[in-house]
């Protein structure tokens, strides 16, 4: 692998009781591998992301602490993982000094870990709150959460997530398996908004009358299904797909994806979820795609 197209996911536990290489050997699903290389205590394992849409040589560099994030270590980091002790009530102080490095890498991925939030540590709230200030995604290994029984599209947890995430990403090293499939970029970016946290929003003082509009206006189902731009996205996309595939048909409708994705970035978080996905697999129906093959992008499978 060249340095120009080296892709990394740095992996640190704040944990003193919870080895970075525990967290590696889950990713990878398998026992620790021989390290590609070694730098001191720096250690980088081989990792092949290999679906039915790309191929990417990807490193998981486990680093020790922060120090040791050298020249050589940053400029391949396009993800970073990092663990800490829920169970602690000051558990997340010790992810706290990661963030001036992590600002300084700006990796396209950042995950927080832990096995379980807990009221005797770190709470879920108090672990969400600090992740939506930090834009960082918290995925617990053992989450104790049970998913609502009505939910038509729960969210993946675990290593499960983290898997993911990081199938999701656009890595430098990846190599497309078929040309037919350029379109997986934004898909992916489409169907990653569903899990995309919601960015915080500065207090709004609002009156009684103002707030109940609001609640009406911004209600999840009714507002999507309602909206009839959806449909109109979705009918302009059967169109693209069912016209010649010359050139210029090709980039206009690349350049449709390009502004749903957009539109799908702007929606309050409940909303962004629904349209991604109803836009995503409206798409996918549209170029003969199987409905289990766009299952697959939002449940998180891949091989």
């Amino acid at each position: 692998m060249s340095e120009a197209t080296e892709s990394s996911v740095l992996v640190c536990s704040c944990d003193p009781g919870y080895a970075a290489q525990q967290l590696v050997e889950q990713i990878l699903g398998t026992s620790l591998p021989e390290p590609c290389r070694q730098d001191g205590d720096v250690v980088w394992y081989p990792w092949t992301i290999s679906n039915k849409y790309y191929r990417a040589d990807v490193s998981m560099c486990v680093v020790p602490s922060r120090f040791e994030v050298s020249a050589k270590v940053a400029e391949s980091v396009q993800a970073c993982i990092l663990y800490f002790s829920s169970a602690a009530k000051d558990g997340l102080s010790s992810v706290a000094p990661w963030l001036p490095v992590v600002e300084e890498l700006a990796p396209e991925v950042l995950i927080l870990v832990c096995d379980h939030v807990c009221d005797a540590g770190v709470s879920r709230k108090e672990a969400q709150q600090w992740c939506l200030a930090h834009a960082f995604e918290m995925v617990e290994l053992n989450t104790q959460e049970l998913p609502e029984e009505d939910d038509d599209f729960p969210e993946s947890t675990g290593v499960k997530r983290i898997i993911q995430a990081l199938n999701a990403n656009v890595w430098s090293s990846a190599e497309m398996k078929d040309e037919t499939n350029q379109g997986f970029g934004l898909m992916s970016s489409l169907m990653a908004s569903c899990h995309a946290q919601p960015q915080p929003q500065p207090p709004a003082v609002q009156t009684e009358d103002a707030e109940k509009a609001d609640q009406v206006s911004t209600d999840p189902v009714d507002a999507v299904a309602i909206d009839p731009r959806l449909d109109m996205d979705i009918q302009e996309l059967a169109t693209l797909t069912a016209g010649d595939s010359d050139v210029d048909n090709f980039e206009r409708l690349f350049t449709k994806l390009k502004e749903m994705k957009d539109k799908a970035s702007s929606l309050p978080h409940d909303q962004r979820k629904l349209h991604a996905e109803k836009v995503a697999k409206a798409f996918w129906t549209a170029i003969g795609g199987e409905d289990d093959e766009v299952d697959c992008l939002s449940s998180g499978e891949e091989s």
